[in-house]
C-alpha cells in the first residue's frame, strides 16, 4: 500500500519554512498533497488562485508532490485522495499544544490516519506567514522562496 499524506494549511503567503517541511515529507511518503485549505470566514491577504499558482511554483520540481484546494475538513479530503497521514509543522511550544488538539480531533474523525509533527529546521523557527504577510503589506519580500518573488510583486 502507498504511503500518501497531506500537508494542509491556508499559505498565506507560502515561506521557506513551508517549503522546507514539504522537501521533507516528500522524502518519507510516496505522494504528498499540499492542501490549501479554504476558510470562507478567514480574510486572506492573497487570493486562492495566486495562492495556488505560488505553491505549485514552489514545488515544481519535487516529483511526489501533488496541490489542490479544497473547502471541507482536512481529514475528508485525506480520504478522498487515499492518504493515511496528514504532515504538520512544527515550530515551538505553541504550535504542539495547538496541533496536538487539531491531531486528537482528526484521529477521531479518521481513525485510519496518523498525525506526523516534523520540528521546524532551525534557521525557519521564527518564519511564520503571519510575519511574512506583515511585512509584504509594507512591500517587504522576506522568507518565501525564490522563485515565487515575482508571484508575489503582481
Amino acid at each position: 500500500m502507498k504511503k500518501n499524506a497531506v500537508f494542509a494549511g491556508s499559505f498565506d503567503p507560502f515561506t521557506v519554512g513551508h517549503l522546507d517541511v514539504v522537501k521533507r515529507a516528500s522524502a518519507l511518503f510516496d505522494e504528498l498533497w499540499v492542501l490549501l485549505a479554504v476558510n470562507v470566514s478567514k480574510k486572506y491577504l492573497l487570493p486562492e488562485s495566486t495562492r495556488v499558482e505560488i505553491v505549485k511554483t514552489a514545488v515544481k520540481d519535487i516529483p511526489n508532490v501533488k496541490v489542490d484546494c479544497f473547502d471541507g475538513l482536512t481529514v475528508d479530503f485525506a480520504k478522498r485522495v487515499g492518504a493515511r497521514f496528514l504532515v504538520r509543522g512544527i515550530r515551538g511550544a505553541g504550535d504542539i499544544e495547538y496541533e496536538q488538539t487539531v491531531a486528537w480531533n482528526n484521529k477521531m474523525l479518521y481513525p485510519e490516519c496518523e498525525t506526523v509533527f516534523l520540528s521546524s529546521a532551525p534557521e525557519h523557527l521564527m518564519v511564520s506567514s503571519t510575519v511574512v504577510r506583515e511585512l509584504l503589506k509594507c512591500g517587504i519580500v522576506r522568507h518565501v522562496p525564490e522563485e515565487i518573488i515575482p508571484l508575489l510583486k503582481k
